[in-house]
């Protein structure tokens, strides 16, 4: 291992304490002397905090001739904080290490503005680590749109419910406590009218003890009927969006401009297999309890396909036992 991949692992470690949620991605960076010593480090806590560069570059008094290891391409755009790109330049650091390029069109092209102030730039350090540590945000910038992971709980067989529409519960209680986790780890959960008129969910992230967790994911209901003014939904806590559409790829594109960058679809059939079958879905998340069910009420319904040859082939980057269930990640990219 070089001294630029451990110390780049290093930045990798800081980027992960950030928040994974909202609209910036995680982002850690340390800042090495010549002897490869690390005498700063640095990493983003959300919007409006500094950025991680800058963060390093806060605690040092001198950054002349340091090279700076950073997880993402440093921005080159003025939002909330300046450019990264230029306070490097200002802090007259002689090197920029970084991972992955900044897909967003609006803040990248840091590099470029590096080199043609004279500074060293070298790209591509553990690309693949950063890659998968930032997959959601950058699947979101690339496509323009939230990252989509749709959910669902079925019976070995593949059913959601008993023939006369129960089912509470499927899985047991550690399988729905990772639900909510995963909710803590989304933007927004989507649901369609169906679910909030027939169930009136709360939809919160919720702890063991059953407190509201720190981050909530603000319900987003999909469907021309307007949600009740009685329903659970409208004491949010995070608020609520009602679409009145149906149109999947226009309600994304909408929460992308509100800078919903991760979208976490816990409907039932018919919205899952919405998503599904317009190939909006990135992820699924799937738990199967140890149980049979039959009958008519399958979790996933007609996909439009209809020959083996046009099946769609995921990969599994999880597969995990919670009780006596299991929970199965897979991934369409």
């Amino acid at each position: 291992m070089t001294d630029y991949e451990r110390q780049m692992r290093r930045a990798l470690s800081l980027a992960s304490r950030g928040p994974a949620t909202g609209v910036n991605p995680q982002v850690g960076c340390v800042l090495v002397d010549e002897t490869g010593k690390i005498v700063a480090e640095g990493w983003h806590r959300g919007a409006g905090t500094a950025h991680a560069e800058v963060d390093a570059l806060s605690k040092v008094t001198d950054a002349r001739g340091l090279t700076a290891i950073v997880t993402l391409e440093p921005c080159n755009h003025t939002g909330r904080t300046g450019p990264c790109s230029v306070a490097l330049i200002e802090a007259g650091v002689s090197r920029v290490v970084y991972s992955v390029s900044d897909p967003n069109p609006q803040a990248g092209g840091g590099a470029e503005r590096l080199r043609a102030a004279g500074i060293a730039v070298e790209g591509g350090v553990l690309a693949d680590d950063t890659e998968q540590l930032l997959h959601p945000w950058l699947t979101a910038v690339r496509h323009g749109r939230p990252f989509v992971t749709v959910k669902w709980a079925s019976s070995l067989d593949g059913r959601a419910a008993a023939a006369d529409g129960t089912s509470q519960w499927i899985t047991g209680t550690a399988a729905r406590q990772h639900v909510h986790e995963r909710r803590a780890l989304a933007d927004a959960i989507v649901v369609g009218t169906g679910t909030v008129l027939d169930d009136d969910p709360s939809l919160t992230a919720r702890g063991d003890a059953g407190e509201l967790m720190e981050h909530q994911p603000i319900p987003v209901v999909i469907g021309e009927r307007a949600v009740p003014e009685g329903a659970s939904l409208r004491s949010h806590p995070a608020g609520l969006i009602e679409t009145a559409s149906r149109d999947l790829g226009a309600v994304l594109k909408d929460l992308y401009e509100r800078d919903i960058r991760r979208v976490f679809v816990e409907g039932g059939p018919t919205l899952a297999s919405a998503f599904l079958a317009a190939d909006l879905a990135d992820e699924v998340l799937v738990y199967l309890a140890p149980t049979l069910i039959g009958g008519p009420r399958l979790a996933v319904t007609d996909l439009g396909i209809t020959t083996i040859a046009d099946q769609r082939r995921l990969t599994i980057t999880g597969l995990d036992r919670l009780g006596d269930d299991i929970v199965i990640t897979a991934r369409s990219v």
